[in-house]
């Protein structure tokens, strides 16, 4: 279908991209692309959305609407922006078209079904990110009105839309603009909001009153999205309406925090948070954002909720349910107990002693739910237990809780922990098997009172009133040394643990003792302890140290030399997890295995073939279903840095990797895996570069060629950056071939398709420099006319910075290959004095609003110089 799609044929094709027929899905979602490029396609699939509310809704059924939704939420976030750098696909919206979308959009929202109205609450975010509140002034009294509906439903839709469209206040920095829109938001919001929040209260107390659950959940969800919104527009500043009824504000978020209703409550749930915990979490973030930032005004509020905080976490229980509510409150005591303005409300002995007892310990230990996520979901585990993961978790909150009243109170936390670690040690010595969770909380609060600051690169200060090395000899090299894998796994992921969080504290010879130690754990069958041990070996092969010179420059610590010893039974270990297909693709595993490569380099060469049979092996496992992106990225990164270790000292290996590379990536563009084609397309670029010079492209390459000048995949832009550097190399190696073979129109032909995009502009350039660069001049000479005229014709379409740059960047390298006056001749033959017009209105004013720099910096020198020795007549004109 090469036509705009009528309401039949668009409720066909949907219901076609369900289909569990690869192909009819296929060629379904290839006509709803092209049917999106036509105008007025956006508001068909809108129409379509609109009958759910009808009976016309029942035939179509459900399924096939919500697909109408995402596919519509989809076009909004592609095509809305038609400013956008990486361009619309082709996606047309006219603005009639966009005047009746949001005409609309808000009404249909509050009346289609849940599925619908999440997808259309998404798309009014994302056209509010653009067109919000310039183009877009009535979307917020729309969105206000509603607060007055009787529908619970609605209004948490306008709730959450309006959560959704202010998220963006946070997290960025201050500007004039941002402040406008801000104030322009406050002015209309601010009290209805207050408002609503202290009306939705009254309606709580009522059905409270009246045990009607059915009323009170939707409520509580109201109650908090209001709550998230106050915390997006307090983020920047305290705005003055919010300053003068603080008092209104915390009163009912005090009323919140002490709430409680068994209604509300499932005893025999462990896993969902309930509406009240969901709820009081986020008044919890309002009160530390206030308290972070150390707000004067709500200074005096800070005792009562200090202990309604404090009396919260008392009564948490250990089920996951209440982690979030847990490290919110933890979160929250940490930034009071840190900083000396509320020294006062913590300093007495007494108080640090109910904290770590009552706090931090319990939400230190080891839970049932965290030993069955370790067995059975480590992924999980290790996302809210490793260092430097983004995840949150009770330990991890506890632990910054920890640093904070060391800030503040080292001498006395550090004794009052000494004790307990010394308590949980003896508990532990007593009955290893029974009291192991003891040593796991020993070891953790160890780490939490041990540091003074850190960073991704490890522990750079220490709190001198411990000593780590003697608490590593006598409680973590034990664990280490013990290789009965079925023996306390958990402590011994612990101990790993503490072994890389103090890396940059151990020295070479420490390093070189505890690898052995570490790549032994690789054998353990428990999925967290292989992935502490492969990541502690990364992170210790990173680690650097003074080189020594006294000029502050830093070296590794542990060399590819260091490291040679170790090479076969660390890829013997890390290939053993890699090869185990029983378990998840692991990705700190493959990111091991690279860091070792690249420790390594040429002293890999012997084992190069092993290696790349390893490699591709798991290559042709996860081609089938790729799942874990990071795991992807870093397979092809270790295939990658093999090519460059051994082709870029041997480039006569570069045909033993295309025999070994070739049949798995074949199978990558034969199933058209979308994640790996990127990839495969830079690793053949970069075996093509390291070919021998006067080699050209041989048998294998030039069968790939014809495929690769095909405009179908181009259409793909993931594709693009990695195709073009593939075919830098194919003219870089093979230009006489290429020209012989007749592909140099071909490739002049993906050159214009890629300059007519702003999201490829700079690839049609990197492109057109190798052409230019390498194909002889007597082969390409003729067609710079219409090159420069494409050239032009985008300029006028198009005049935008990046543009003039890369352009005038292509000028100059063309003047430096070729002379000025070859140029100019070219530029004048299109129009009298049109090189004038270019360097006058072009060029040189972009030299001084946009300089270049590095080498683009001397192409442009280069280029000038030649223009005034070359051609002074300019200086007369």
């Amino acid at each position: 279908m090469t036509q705009q799609l009528t309401i039949e044929q668009l409720q066909t094709v949907l219901s076609q991209t369900l289909s569990p027929d690869a192909q009819t899905r296929k060629t379904a979602e290839g006509h709803l692309t092209a049917a999106q490029k036509f105008p007025g396609h956006p508001l068909s699939v809108l129409q379509l959305m609109a009958s759910a509310n009808g009976n016309a809704g029942a035939a179509v059924g459900l399924t096939v609407l919500q697909s109408a939704a995402v596919h519509f939420k989809n076009i909004v976030k592609k095509g809305w922006d038609a400013e956008n750098e990486d361009g619309t696909d082709g996606i047309t919206i006219t603005d009639h078209d966009r005047n009746l979308i949001k005409s609309h959009l808000v009404e249909l929202m509050c009346t289609a079904p849940p599925q619908i109205q999440a997808q259309c609450s998404e798309a009014i975010s994302l056209i509010a990110a653009v067109d919000f509140p310039k183009k877009w002034d009535n979307l917020l009294p729309e969105l206000i009105q509603k607060f007055n509906s009787p529908d619970p439903n609605i209004v948490n839709g306008v709730l959450a839309t309006a959560n959704s469209i202010f998220k963006r206040f946070r997290y960025i920095n201050r500007s004039e603009e941002l402040y406008a829109d801000i104030l322009y938001v406050l002015e209309r919001i601010q009290a209805p909001l207050l408002t609503l929040f202290k009306t939705t209260g009254q309606a709580v107390d009522a059905y409270t009153s009246a045990n009607d659950k059915q009323k009170l959940v939707p409520l509580f969800q109201s109650l908090r999205y209001m709550c998230r919104i106050f915390y997006s527009l307090n983020w920047q500043d305290l705005p003055e309406y919010f300053e003068d009824h603080m008092q209104e504000w915390m009163t009912e978020f005090s009323k919140y925090l002490s709430y409680k209703n068994p209604l509300l409550e499932d005893p025999d749930e462990e896993i969902e948070p309930s509406p009240i915990d969901r709820l009081q979490a986020a008044i919890v973030d309002n009160l530390f954002l206030y308290a972070d930032k150390d707000e004067e005004p709500f200074i005096p509020f800070l005792p009562n909720f200090t202990t309604l905080v404090w009396n919260l976490l008392l009564g948490v229980t250990t089920h996951s349910k209440h982690d979030i509510l847990a490290t919110t409150c933890i979160k929250f005591l940490s930034s009071l107990v840190g900083k000396p303005m509320h020294k006062s409300l913590f300093q007495d002995e007494s108080t640090l002693k109910q904290i770590i007892t009552n706090i931090v310990i319990p939400n230190l230990k080891i839970r049932e739910a965290d030993e069955e996520r370790f067995e059975d979901d480590p992924q999980e585990f290790i996302m809210g237990d490793m260092e430097g993961s983004d995840s949150e978790s009770r330990r991890k909150r506890s632990g910054d809780l920890l640093k904070a009243m060391c800030r503040q109170f080292e001498a006395q936390t550090t004794s009052i922990c000494s004790e307990h670690i010394a308590a949980m040690l003896v508990e532990f010595s007593i009955n290893p098997s029974d009291n192991w969770i003891a040593k796991d909380a020993a070891i953790h609060l160890m780490l939490g009172i041990s540091i003074r600051a850190e960073s991704n690169q490890g522990v750079s200060s220490i709190n001198d009133k411990v000593n780590i090395m003697e608490f590593f000899s006598a409680n973590i090299l034990t664990e280490l040394q013990d290789l009965n894998h079925s023996i306390r796994p958990m402590v011994k992921a612990a101990a790993i643990k503490y072994a890389s969080t103090f890396r940059n504290q151990f020295t070479k010879e420490h390093i070189a003792a505890l690898m052995p130690l570490l790549i032994s754990h690789l054998n353990s069958p428990n999925v967290v302890v292989h992935t502490y041990s492969a990541s502690a070996v990364e992170k210790f092969l990173v680690c650097k140290e003074d080189d020594g010179t006294g000029a502050g420059r830093k070296r590794i610590k542990f060399n590819g030399q260091d490291l040679k010893p170790f090479l076969e039974p660390l890829f013997t270990g890390l290939f053993a997890v890699v090869d185990n297909t029983d378990w998840n693709e692991n990705e700190y595993v493959m990111k091991c295995v690279m860091r070792t490569l690249n420790s390594a380099r040429e002293e890999i060469i012997n084992i190069t073939h092993v290696v790349l049979q390893k490699l591709t092996a798991a290559l042709f496992h996860v081609a089938k279903n790729p799942r874990n992106p990071q795991y992807n990225h870093y397979l092809f990164e270790c295939i990658a840095i093999l090519v460059k270790s051994v082709c870029a000292k041997s480039p006569e290996h570069t045909g033993t990797f295309e025999q070994l590379l070739f049949p798995p990536f074949q199978d990558v563009l034969q199933l058209d895996v979308a994640e790996f084609t990127p990839y495969v397309f830079q690793i053949l670029a970069q075996l093509l570069e390291y070919k021998s010079d006067g080699s050209g492209l041989g048998e294998s390459y030039g069968a790939l060629l014809p495929p690769l000048l095909s405009p179908g995949v181009w259409e793909r832009k993931g594709n693009i950056p990695a195709l073009t550097r593939l075919l830098q190399a194919y003219v870089k190696q093979g230009s006489a071939e290429i020209v012989s073979g007749g592909k140099l129109i071909g490739m002049l032909g993906i050159f214009q398709k890629l300059v007519a995009s702003k999201a490829s502009e700079t690839s049609s350039f990197d492109l057109l420099k190798a052409i230019t660069q390498y194909i002889p001049a007597e082969s390409i000479q003729a067609m710079f006319k219409e090159i420069f005229r494409i050239l032009l014709m985008r300029l006028q379409q198009g005049k935008t910075t990046r543009y003039v740059r890369l352009m005038t960047g292509y000028l100059a390298q063309f003047i430096g290959q070729f002379g000025s006056e070859t140029l100019f001749s070219i530029f004048n033959e299109m129009q009298p004095n049109l090189h004038i017009m270019i360097l006058g209105q072009v060029w040189i004013p972009r030299l001084a609003t946009d300089p270049p720099v590095r080498m683009e910096a001397k192409t442009q020198v280069i280029a000038m110089t030649k223009i005034l020795c070359e051609t002074p007549s300019l200086l007369n004109d």
